[in-house]
């Protein structure tokens, strides 16, 4: 799957983007038409957690979008990647319905 990461204000150093790119191949394995993503990491001004990921994967007839705050973009990058398991399963079941 084709990953595009966009860091905001800030320079993502490679160990980052490739633990990004490990738990976006993961979710491969459950639904194997991912076309690509799209991965914003943005540094909030307030608070501990100030780290937010905004991931946006494009499926065939649709988008699945999750963004998460957290301590740090790892973390964050895991509750996206949660949530997004659960969009695709979603949208493979509602698929095989049609």
């Amino acid at each position: 799957m084709k990953v595009q990461i966009q860091s905001v204000h800030f320079v993502a150093d490679s160990k980052l983007t490739d633990f990004i790119q490990k738990k976006l191949d993961k979710l491969d394995t459950f639904y194997d038409r991912t076309i690509d993503a799209e991965v914003i990491l943005r540094v909030n001004n307030e608070g501990i957690e100030n780290k937010t990921v905004e991931i946006k994967l494009n499926v065939p007839g649709d988008q699945l979008f999750a963004e998460k705050t957290n301590g740090s973009f790892e973390a964050a990058t895991d509750h996206c990647t949660e949530a997004l398991r659960r969009q695709i399963k979603k949208h493979k079941e509602k698929s095989l319905a049609h």
